[in-house]
């Protein structure tokens, strides 16, 4: 029951009987046409200026590999004009091949495409570029 009501209430504190709340990625549950997933791997924070501005996640479900970014509200509140990219990256060192790439403008999240990746290395790559700006995360590397 106590893990129900935690995940309810996302990032909050109870500090001398009142709660704070905190800002907070946003919890992803399930994958466009998959339903529940599970996360695997690190969750990676996109940064501009020291500042989070997004998480990237790695999960895996109805027998694939899903990644996830999600852009958060701070960032949201002061821009205007936004493209979310995310994949899945396959290969355990560089060059990465990129699966399941997609790009949506202007939106709080984004998945990418199921990738037939459970039994090679993969981490997700998760960006939000805006004016010139790209800053790029990934989780770390799953075999």
């Amino acid at each position: 029951m106590f893990s129900k009501i935690a995940s309810t209430l996302g990032a909050a504190v109870i500090v001398g009987g009142a709660m704070l709340g905190l800002t907070s990625p946003a919890q992803a549950e399930s994958a466009p046409g998959c339903g529940p997933v599970t996360q695997i791997g690190s969750t990676a924070y996109i940064k501009s200026g020291g500042t989070s501005i997004g998480s990237v996640k790695q999960f895996k479900g109805c027998n694939k590999n899903w990644a996830y970014v999600y852009v958060w509200e701070g960032f949201r509140s002061s821009h205007s004009n936004w493209e979310v990219c995310v994949s899945v990256a396959t290969g355990s060192s560089a060059p990465y091949l990129l699966e399941g790439l997609k790009c949506i403008s202007n939106k709080a999240d984004n998945w990418s495409s199921g990738t037939n990746t459970l039994s090679v290395c993969t981490h997700a790559v998760g960006n939000i570029k805006w004016s010139g700006n790209t800053p790029t995360a990934r989780t770390s590397i799953r075999c």
